[in-house]
């Protein structure tokens, strides 16, 4: 998959995260519903500024846009993934592991 397409689909995934709809981003970022629904295409080459604002109005760092490296992996290479992260950690990082699991399902 190309790289445009790949961060496009990252912004949706961290716009439909926050609950916002690609009409209030956009508000939000002062760009027209229209244009926000070609970056997350991947049809546009959005500016650095834009970018900037898309993470402001996300409430996200700048570089969680471009954190896209587990999209296009199987639920069994993310299973193996975490299995081999939990495996490393000692018995403290696996009780946080517990916590954030807890938080994400209850």
């Amino acid at each position: 998959m190309q790289v445009k397409a790949l961060i496009g689909q990252r912004i949706k995934e961290l716009r439909r995260a926050s609950g916002m709809s690609q009409e209030v981003l956009a508000e939000k970022m002062g760009i027209s519903s229209k244009y926000l629904s070609s970056i997350e295409r991947g049809k546009e080459n959005p500016t650095l500024d834009t970018f900037i604002s898309l993470a402001a109005a996300l409430g996200v760092e700048l570089r969680d846009l471009f954190n896209f490296s587990y999209h296009g992996k199987s639920q069994k290479e993310l299973k193996e993934l975490v299995n081999s992260l939990i495996d490393k950690g000692g018995e403290e990082k696996m009780r946080l592991i517990v916590k954030l699991i807890k938080a994400i399902y209850l």
